[in-house]
């Protein structure tokens, strides 16, 4: 590789964790987009192949015709999602987006193996390795976030599963792997493409396996395990196929998408293990859990046009959106109602769990569709500590992680979670079309508490009941 082409992809590479870095905010979120989208540009017209010499210097050819084909359609395709796709649909999108790319991988080193497997090209095991590696995170990736689509579109949103479900995908897993150690000494002949071909079928239905158990609320983790395995997978292809920016993009990808996983996981106070084999919200044992200490205990209903007054003579409301303001579409209600209330001397601020939702930022992502500003936006360790002086909390479909079981109830499936302690404020309003439980499968204590009240109905008619009814006081 030439110095001038190394010191484009060190500037490459720059571009990558500068768009990243302006990802962690939603302020600079589309600029680390363009930044990231306009370094992968640079490295793809700096290099041809294994080379080292410009693309504009080889020439053009067919390869270089279908690349400009495929770019212009993902282009096409990426804006009509852009403009189309609601943002309520963002988890689904992404879950289709990171499995599509994961997909992308496990093809390109499919196509190499499969190449150099028909003899065209002695294959060693340095090369053979990163191959095999990325068609089974790859094809893993692109499965299981399929099926992380389907549960975030409802299909099935609860875990299945069955009698033995972890022996089986652990021999499934010992299969690939005996697979795979074999094909790296034996690369060549139609038996390695025969045992390649039942590997790679084997980690598709593996992916399959493993995100099936796995409940609806737990997609946040599940999507960026998955976007790491994405990463890491298009990095081997890069150690693969000797290009450099694969190498670079895929192992920031992999990186960040694993520490979000464990972050998120220690937000839930959950291995990721449990995650991926606990089966969670299946609604076992902890069904129960709290049960008795609610007996006797009754939730105190309020209606619209009371909430409303003690919202309006407020001096300081903290909003609690969850998967029920999601589901009700009801974040410009949430924004309108906060307008209201500024207009009236009330300070409003949102409290942002980091699970809460169907992916990594969902609350945020709905509440900057929203025009929702930046500054109103807190992380629960900023809210937590200042909760015991708020006025009035408003809970919109939030459930398990303002539960206060997880702090009082040692027998809890959730007990250690950190939530936001909405019971803390001298009022909380929640907003909840029924009693039903949340994905935790168990009682939530905030709903019997003393300051307590419980607002019924669908998320965006109980918020226009609100705006109406402050606006009329």
């Amino acid at each position: 590789m030439s110095s001038t082409i190394a010191l484009i992809f060190i500037g490459v590479a720059v571009l990558f964790i500068i768009g990243i870095k302006f990802l962690s905010s939603p302020k600079t979120a589309r600029y680390g987009n363009l930044v990231a989208a306009f370094g992968m540009l640079v490295a793809l017209l700096a290099l041809h192949k294994t080379t080292g010499d410009y693309v504009w210097s080889q020439g053009w050819n067919l390869n270089y015709t279908l690349i400009a084909i495929g770019t212009v359609i993902g282009l096409i395709i990426g804006a009509i999602g852009a403009y189309s796709v609601k943002m309520t649909a963002m988890p689904q999108m992404v879950a289709m987006f990171n499995g599509l790319g994961g997909g992308a991988a496990a093809l390109v080193a499919s196509l190499e193996f499969l190449r150099r497997a028909h003899g065209l090209e002695d294959v060693a095991a340095s090369i053979t390795v990163p191959m095999l590696f990325a068609t089974l995170i790859g094809s893993l990736s692109f499965s299981g976030s399929i099926i992380a689509y389907l549960k975030l579109e409802g299909k099935f949103e609860k875990p299945h599963t069955f009698p033995g479900q972890n022996f089986l995908n652990g021999l499934i897993l010992l299969v690939i792997l005996g697979l795979g150690g074999w094909l790296t000494f034996n690369a060549t002949g139609g038996n390695a493409v025969t045992a390649f071909i039942v590997m790679f079928s084997l980690a598709l239905f593996f992916g399959i396996a493993m995100v099936m158990p796995i409940g609806g609320a737990d997609m946040p983790v599940v999507i960026s395990l998955l976007n790491s395995f994405t990463g890491l997978a298009v990095a081997a292809d890069g150690f693969a196929i000797n290009n450099l920016a694969m190498v670079v993009a895929g192992t920031l990808v992999g990186s960040s998408g694993t520490l979000l996983t464990l972050l998120m996981c220690k937000a839930m106070n959950r291995p990721v293990t449990n995650v991926l084999f606990g089966a969670f919200g299946s609604g076992g044992g902890g069904s129960q859990a709290g049960a008795d200490d609610l007996a006797g205990k009754s939730v105190k209903p309020i209606q619209a046009d009371e909430a409303a007054l003690l919202l309006a003579y407020a001096q300081r409301v903290v909003v609690v959106p969850g998967y029920g303001m999601a589901v009700a579409q009801a974040q410009h209600q949430v924004r309108e109602l906060s307008d209201e209330l500024g207009k009236r001397g009330v300070e409003v601020q949102f409290a942002i769990h980091p699970v809460a939702g169907r992916m990594p930022g969902h609350m945020n992502v709905l509440l900057a569709e929203a025009n929702v500003p930046y500054d109103q936006l807190y992380e629960m360790e900023a809210i937590n500590p200042s909760m015991d002086r708020v006025d009035v909390c408003l809970v919109i479909g939030a459930n398990d992680v303002v539960n206060p079981a997880a702090r009082e109830e040692k027998s809890s499936p959730i007990y250690g979670m950190p939530i936001i302690e909405a019971d803390h404020a001298k009022t909380v309003i929640v907003m909840k079309r029924s009693m039903a439980k949340g994905f935790a499968g168990i009682e939530n204590h905030l709903f019997y508490k003393d300051n307590t009240r419980m607002l019924f109905g669908d998320a965006k008619a109980s918020l226009n009941a609100l705006i109406a009814a402050v606006k009329a006081g």
